[in-house]
């Protein structure tokens, strides 16, 4: 853990934040809560905050929960950046609003300490998994969603626990190195954003890897799945970053 009093940034992602899981959205929730502005300058959440949205009026208890604990942290003036993942994809204007989070698209180009860095959710990197990939393809037609978001919230809810369970079947089915990022994909999207620092979630292989592109020295930064402990990214402003780890309470 990075302990100075140097302005940070964090980067979070794969949280699968779900009422079944309570002491992971505990964890949450304390961290996110106790998030000073005198050392934080903004937060990155890189896709899969929920285990499942099926749209801003699924209002559950717990849902509200959630939003008050992130809307606690941009209340006090730390800008919160979100990004959907292939779990969250249907996060709308009411949540961004309710939150007081700011949408980023997949991907995104920001500054980070006078570094260009590409942040991504990290699916799309996953180049051999074709069958997710035509899959994602048609759950994220802007018209198709539209039609399911116009459904009662009861057929939408049994519409998603099939799909949670044909994905659950899809994973069982393909082998680990088939759903992680092919280096190719990598290198090219890199290259095409100009960057030499890439971080992303989704594939929950925590890690930071260097490699040389194009004869320098760059990094692609994995962010950990908040499975059965909490992982945050924590970038100062002296360029360092560090993957740090959060346990239940």
């Amino acid at each position: 853990m990075i302990m100075n009093s140097l302005k940070k940034t964090l980067f979070i992602s794969d949280l699968h934040l779900d009422e079944n899981n309570p002491e992971i959205a505990y964890m949450f929730e304390l961290w996110i809560k106790n998030t000073s502005p005198s050392t934080t300058e903004a937060i990155y959440i890189l896709g899969d905050l929920f285990e499942a949205w099926i749209g801003d009026d699924d209002l559950t208890p717990f849902h509200d929960r959630m939003i008050k604990a992130i809307r606690s942290v941009t209340d006090k003036g730390i800008p919160v950046y979100l990004m959907h993942g292939n779990r969250d994809f249907l996060l709308g204007n009411a949540f961004l609003q309710q939150t007081g989070c700011r949408l980023l698209r997949d991907p995104s180009n920001i500054q980070l300490y006078q570094q260009s860095v590409l942040v991504m959710h990290g699916d799309t990197l996953c180049t051999r998994d074709v069958g997710y990939l035509k899959a994602r393809k048609w759950l994220r037609n802007t018209f198709l969603q539209r039609l399911f978001l116009l459904l009662p919230l009861n057929i939408r809810k049994k519409i998603a626990a099939r799909m949670r369970k044909a994905s659950q079947q899809h994973t069982r089915s393909v082998p680990m190195e088939m759903m992680d990022v092919t280096q190719q994909e990598v290198a090219r999207m890199m290259k095409e954003h100009h960057v030499s620092l890439l971080i992303h979630g989704h594939t929950h292989h925590q890690g930071i890897h260097r490699f040389q592109l194009d004869d320098h020295t760059v990094s692609r930064i994995v962010l950990g799945a908040w499975h059965h402990q909490g992982s945050i990214l924590v970038c100062d402003e002296t360029g360092t970053c560090e993957l740090m780890e959060l346990t239940k309470v």
